[in-house]
């Protein structure tokens, strides 16, 4: 676009530059920003991101480029954004350190999580920055490759006080999926007195007035046809002669500009374009390598490119606009594009770019060709391990395609069926296994087709939707590979027990299936003795089950566990400790669990581990610290856009707090979420704590009636179990004695069968309120002894509650106030501020007066002041609170100096429990 020479430098572009101006100001005085740029191909984006390089003085700029025939190779725009930044990395924290590694093919190692990923190229951003703002600029994001895209856009949300500025630009056809809810700036055409100044500074000669009013009135403002169209125009067109009306789009006739002015080159010149249109690195040094094996004279053809304008080479090669790339690859025939892929492969090293050669290669290869589909099926483990999995999907799809042998051809197109499932490409990947079906698969590719439909159906619908092609996957899978069937049905079960009530053919036909295994019943691999004892506890009964239960949690506990066994076992199995009643494993194995998936950066274990770790942290009276996982998760859970992640971990604290607002809010956002409509978990867990919050707060007609809801389906284990225990008491209460007694009886026989203390403390609590006299005494001092020695110290504190109240109506007002204080005590420390008011409430009715609890300080921090002040205060760093809430170190710094500030301290070592007593 042509300089006028004003302030902004660019025709018509004042406001446009000075948002831009605005945001370079903001990010030199430390606060971040982010926009995208949008609008039409030619309209000036690119000119807009040098108007920001040119005013970046004193400023550190990083530039990148989508190109379209990247599209498939994962990470490659953000190692190219990255690339000048990497000698930042060891500040980086180790697991994130090692994942950019990994995903830029500079360590071998697993695939990282994509979430791990962005989280590093958050903490690298902010480390680079130094003394001075950092501008990062992406050109064409619209051809991004999709997990570079992905991670631009969870950075971009997460920049708040790094004193950095990402601007991209996106064609406004480009899809807006990604980038859909970043502030934007929409750029549109010149007004007419601009667009005809600007025409004017190209054509120099006369011009006809109606060929003016035509180029104007058609070129709608769009800068880069106002400069290029005139170009193709004769000296007649310029005197006014005939030409008809034009119904292409503007970029097609911009494109056949191009390609006009390429097609007046001479051969050599038009063939070194197509070189740099097919390898978009711009590497200066393979184009001549190429161009030469091609027979071509570099030199001469390069000068014949530059005098064109369409292309520069100076470090790197340049188009003039990418519009000419295209042009580039329509101006040459298919064989001609052909040759210069082969040439690239060749003249590109094996083994410092096998990926990229290889791809070339597979460009180049017109019919099936094993010896290609070989190495792209190589290529692809290399792009998996660096954690290009929608890059592996892509090269197994290709050597898919050039297969010759249709059994061969059948197994790749299963490997690149599951790598497009792991990518998101769910559609692409049900093609693919319908390809491999067609096949000759063998019984393990079947089973494992099976498995892969299985798993699209829980993505795709639900749990239950998925959950009997699982078990169909798991029974195939069963005579030939023990090992995969094994974690098909633990995947199985798990999936039933997250649809309960909604799963198709229950829980319980999964059970059956694990219990028909031959020779499964009886063995002594802990993994074995936990799927029978679960599937035993379903089918013949939790007394039979529970005792295999115990002994597996126990194996788990004490044996060594690799970490695939660690992240793929511990779910099912804390929830196993939970269901058994044995807190002691529930509260270590939880937290083994989530200092794994923390360690090993694996986040599509770590929000499960977290909601585990808050369940345990509950039952042990620490609500505080449950509030920082609850936070963890929901950092999470908005990362991901999980609703279940963001709003799971409030479902479990905020009723024992007595919330009503936040615990109701929890609610609906769980239960309207259209991804979670298929999962009976979330009905019970909902009702769960819709009974806790009215046991809480007294309104025990509300808590019966959602503990009866919770506990309907005992199958699905867990929280339905939690709401039996809530209906004894809300019936008590109520005098429904019949329906108390009933629920009291099926968790004293679950008792017996486990043996452990929180079971058998539990067991006694209940029993307890449905005894009298001496009974009932001794019951309810057996609870307490019990729920003691087991550490569940929520349901210790809740025992003696009730305890005193029985205690006050039997006229024992003495007792009663000695065991009201110790739960008041218990309950408010504890931050169960329902339970506690309402040890409050009957304390004050037995004669002692007790002050209402108050937050020491007014809640004057902000939700996300409070979860980092939180973090701060159990220990964490800066780097770990940052890491845990997907922020950055420099955001974390932000927020405590203000925290500080609100609370008058002037270090974290200051921030005290009571302060954050009540706080948002």
């Amino acid at each position: 676009m042509v300089r006028d020479g004003a302030r902004t430098g660019l025709i018509g572009r004042r406001d446009e530059c000075q948002v831009l101006d605005d945001l370079l100001a903001r990010a030199r005085a430390g606060r971040s920003g982010v926009l995208v740029v949008r609008g039409e191909a030619g309209i000036g984006k690119t000119e807009l991101l040098n108007h920001l390089a040119d005013r970046a003085t004193g400023c550190r700029v990083v530039r990148a480029a989508g190109v379209q025939s990247e599209m498939e190779l994962s990470y490659a725009g953000l190692h190219q954004l990255c690339a000048p930044l990497l000698p930042q990395l060891d500040d980086l924290p180790e697991p994130q350190r090692n994942a950019l590694r990994t995903a830029f093919g500079m360590r071998v190692g697993d695939a990282p999580d994509r979430f791990l990923v962005g989280l590093a190229t958050l903490s690298l951003l902010a480390a680079a920055v130094g003394d001075e703002p950092l501008l990062c600029l992406v050109d064409d994001a619209q051809w991004l490759d999709r997990v570079s895209a992905q991670t631009l856009g969870f950075v971009a949300r997460r920049l708040f006080a790094e004193s950095v500025l990402l601007v991209l630009a996106v064609r406004e056809s480009g899809s807006r999926e990604i980038l859909a809810d970043l502030p934007e700036l929409p750029v549109r055409g010149l007004k007419e007195s601009e667009a005809r100044r600007l025409l004017d500074s190209v054509v120099t000669g006369p011009i006809d007035q109606r060929l003016r009013d035509r180029i104007v009135a058609e070129t709608r403002g769009n800068p880069l046809a106002l400069l290029e169209l005139p170009r193709g125009l004769t000296a007649v067109d310029l005197a006014g002669g005939p030409a008809g009306p034009e119904t292409r789009t503007l970029s097609s006739q911009i494109e056949a500009g191009f390609l006009r002015r390429i097609r007046s080159l001479p051969p050599e010149a038009q063939q070194l374009l197509l070189i740099a249109a097919v390898e978009p690195i711009g590497d200066v040094a393979l184009l001549r390598h190429a161009a030469e094996r091609l027979g071509i004279s570099v030199d001469a053809a390069v000068t014949h490119a530059e005098a064109s304008g369409l292309m520069t080479l100076g470090t790197w090669v340049r188009f003039r606009h990418p519009l000419v790339r295209s042009a580039a690859h329509r101006a040459a025939g298919f064989e001609e594009r052909r040759r210069v892929h082969r040439a690239l492969a060749d003249s590109l090293d094996a083994g410092l770019d096998p990926e990229r050669r290889v791809w070339h290669l597979a460009s180049a290869t017109t019919e099936p060709d094993e010896t290609v589909a070989a190495e792209l099926e190589g290529s692809a483990g290399r792009a998996h391990a660096r954690g290009g999995i929608a890059a592996a999907a892509a090269f197994l799809h290709r050597a898919t395609e050039l297969t010759p042998d249709p059994v061969h051809r059948g197994t790749r197109a299963l490997a690149a069926a599951r790598a497009k499932y792991q990518a998101g490409a769910f559609d692409v990947a049900r093609e693919l296994v319908d390809a491999a079906e067609l096949s000759h698969l063998d019984e393990v590719g079947a089973g494992r087709a099976t498995l892969l439909r299985g798993q699209l159906m829980s993505a795709t619908k639900s749990a239950g939707a998925g959950l009997p092609l699982l078990l169909e996957a798991a029974e195939r899978l069963q005579p030939y590979d023990s090992a995969l069937a094994g974690q098909t049905y633990r995947d199985a079960i798990y999936a039933a027990l997250t649809a309960g009530r909604l799963a198709r053919g229950g829980v319980r036909d999964v059970a059956e299936a694990v219990l028909s295994v031959p020779g499964r019943v009886g063995t002594a691999s802990r993994e074995d003795l936990l799927l029978t004892g679960l599937a035993q506890v379903i089918v013949e009964g939790y007394s039979v089950g529970a005792p295999r239960l115990l002994e597996a949690v126990a194996a788990f506990r004490t044996e060594e566990l690799s970490r695939e066994d660690g992240l793929g076992w511990l779910p099912l199995v804390c929830r196993m400790a939970h269901n058994t009643w044995d807190f002691d494993s529930f509260s270590e194995l939880s937290a083994r669990l989530v200092d794994l998936a923390r360690g090993n950066g694996a986040l599509a274990v770590l929000p499960s581990a977290l909601l585990l770790r808050l369940s345990s942290r509950v039952f042990a009276g620490d609500l505080r610290g449950a509030d920082t996982l609850a936070a963890e998760a929901k950092a999470i859970g908005e990362a991901t856009g999980s609703s279940f992640f963001a709003h799971y971990g409030e479902l479990v604290v905020e009723p024992f707090k007595g919330r009503e607002s936040t615990t109701r809010q929890a609610i609906e956002a769980l239960t309207h979420d259209r991804l979670l409509q298929g999962e009976g978990k979330v009905t019970t867990a909902t009702q769960w704590a819709a009974a806790v919050l009215g046991n809480g707060l007294g309104r025990y007609e509300e808590a019966y009636a959602a503990a009866e809801r919770g506990c309907e389906n005992p199958q699905e284990l867990g929280l339905s179990l939690q709401s039996r225990v809530e209906l004894v008491e809300a019936a008590v209460q109520l005098g429904r004695t019949a329906q108390a007694a009933e629920a009291v009886r099926t968790i004293e026989t679950m008792a017996r069968a486990g043996g452990t203390p929180w079971a058998l403390g539990i067991s006694a609590a209940t029993r307890a309120l449905v005894s009298e006299g001496q009974a009932a005494d001794d019951l309810h001092r057996e609870a307490i002894e019990q729920l003691d020695a087991a550490g569940a110290r929520m349901d210790s504190a809740r025992a003696r509650l009730r305890h005193g109240e029985w205690l006050r109506g039997e006229q024992r007002q003495a007792e009663a106030r000695i065991r009201l204080g110790e739960a008041h005590e218990m309950l408010a420390d504890a931050g169960a501020e329902a339970f506690a008011e309402r040890a409050r409430q009957e304390l004050q009715a037995a004669g002692v007066k007790v002050r209402k609890r108050t937050a020491a300080t007014p809640a004057v921090l902000t939700a996300k002041e409070v979860e980092i002040a939180r973090l701060a205060q159990g220990g964490c760093t800066n780097p770990e609170i940052a890491a845990r809430l997907f922020l950055s170190p420099h955001t974390v710094e932000w927020h405590l100096r203000k925290v500080f500030t609100k609370l008058g301290i002037s270090s974290r070592k200051e921030i005290g429990s009571t302060q954050l007593e009540g706080m948002a």
